[in-house]
């Protein structure tokens, strides 16, 4: 079996798991118990905050510990929204975001009345500006992605924090595709909130983080007082020390493996030249994702295709009960009548990927297409 759908999940690194089961089977008291054992279990909590905090060059009470990147989004995109509204219920974010942030912000619209305005890309961007004319005196929050999860698109983070400098609205990034793949560090990018979840750099399911410049939000989850009173409830101790250790052991080799994703992606680029392909994607985009389409081909039988063939790739967009929908990503970029909606696959690779197992692919994507039958579309 071939795997390359790492931007839905990643496998767990050795050295993640080492650790998860170390912690799991040594370090058992509750970190709030004022026993040794607690003070040991507290003593790994405090070094692992502090080792993500470092990979991130920012304070280590910043750090909350969540249950992954959607809490995380939820957390910042809620908790200040309910606790700020007085200053205005304003929010603006793009079309293009993850659906953790896009539900949120209708949730937000339908029960508690804010406003929210939805960027639309503009020749395949979203820009700084956009941003600029969206903002209004009772603005309070503003949520862009760094980088897009089905295509890649990196959007311009710095531009968007210099920008909200001077106005109150505070910038919530989620993160969780680019963090441990490119360096990122919030306080130079004038970042408030940042979401992170494990998995996605080869950490374990169930287990993120949020940065967070200040407080000032509300809490979603209410009982104890852990997480400096931000997020109630035991801390799950082996997750979050296998995380900081995946994601220290991401930023230290973080050039090497773009170096390793940039070589991988030319390979599997070149293979195909000769065959009628497109990308949904600039080339400054994020390496480690290949969204790309195939004219005459639905993506639905391709993926069927390869699944037989023993290797993974997805479509990028949401799966139910097996049926694939169309990317509202794709469809925010290239109109709901596309074809690409329909033609588009999305393979994500990780360093732990070979060029044996690219080869692979090429080959067998090509076998597919020259023995498929093609579908027409008049939206082309």
């Amino acid at each position: 079996m071939i795997y390359l759908d790492n931007a839905a999940t990643t496998s767990l690194s050795k050295k993640a798991l080492e650790t998860f089961v170390s912690v799991s089977q040594e370090v058992y008291g509750n970190p709030s118990s004022i026993h040794t054992f607690g003070r040991r279990a507290n003593h790994i909590l405090r070094q692992a905050r502090k080792d993500i905090a470092q990979s991130l060059q920012v304070q280590t009470d910043q750090i909350i510990f969540t249950s992954g990147g959607s809490e995380a989004d939820n957390l910042a995109i809620k908790g200040y929204a309910l606790a700020n509204q007085e200053k205005g219920k304003h929010l603006i974010t793009t079309a293009i975001e993850h659906h953790a942030v896009l539900h949120t912000m209708e949730y937000l619209e339908k029960r508690f009345g804010f406003e929210v305005t939805y960027l639309q890309p503009a020749n395949e961007q979203i820009t700084a500006e956009q941003v600029r004319e969206a903002l209004r005196p009772d603005t309070i929050l503003v949520s862009v992605m760094y980088a897009n999860n089905e295509t890649g698109h990196l959007l311009p983070i710095q531009d968007i924090g210099k920008l909200l400098k001077d106005h109150q609205a505070v910038f919530h990034v989620d993160a969780v595709q680019a963090i441990g793949k490119i360096p990122i560090f919030p306080e130079e990018l004038g970042i408030d909130f940042l979401a992170a979840s494990a998995h996605k750099f080869h950490g374990p399911k169930g287990i993120g983080f949020l940065y967070c410049r200040q407080a000032g939000f509300d809490s979603l989850i209410h009982g104890g007082k852990q997480e400096n009173q931000h997020r109630a409830g035991t801390e799950n101790l082996p997750a979050i020390a296998a995380m900081a250790t995946a994601l220290t052991e991401q930023v230290k080799g973080a050039q090497e493996n773009l170096n390793t994703i940039n070589q991988l992606r030319e390979q599997f680029l070149q293979n195909i030249a000769d065959v009628n392909y497109y990308l949904n994607q600039d080339e400054k985009a994020l390496p480690y994702i290949i969204n790309i389409g195939f004219s005459g081909h639905l993506n639905e039988q391709l993926l069927m295709r390869l699944d037989l063939a023993g290797i993974a790739v997805s479509s990028g967009s949401a799966c139910t009960a097996g049926v694939i929908q169309n990317s509202h990503v794709l469809a925010a970029l290239y109109g709901t009548d596309s074809p690409r909606l329909k033609e588009s696959i999305r393979i994500s690779l990780s360093e732990e990927n070979t060029a044996e197992e690219i080869d692979k692919l090429s080959q067998t994507i090509k076998e597919i297409i020259g023995g498929a039958r093609t579908w027409h579309s008049n939206n082309k």
